[in-house]
């Protein structure tokens, strides 16, 4: 048998806001949830994220440990 009032109270359509914009609507156990970053703003998933060898960390490693640049 189930304990009375023992699990908090769970809100379906809780509003999740960014940057002041509501943003989705989840299940959560808070009418409302402030974010900082989500996947409609994060690089990542907007595909403004690109990676930069900036030190050269590849040529590096392959110098370090005798690479070939040619795998055989």
């Amino acid at each position: 048998m189930p304990k009375p009032s023992i699990h908090p109270e769970y809100y379906p359509n809780a509003k999740v806001y960014c940057d002041g914009q509501l943003v989705m609507k989840v299940g959560s156990t808070k009418p409302l949830l402030k974010v900082d970053i989500w996947s409609g703003t994060h690089p990542f998933y907007t595909g403004s994220q690109k990676l930069i060898d900036t030190e050269g960390r590849v040529e590096r490693f392959m110098r370090k440990y005798g690479i070939d640049d040619q795998i055989t």
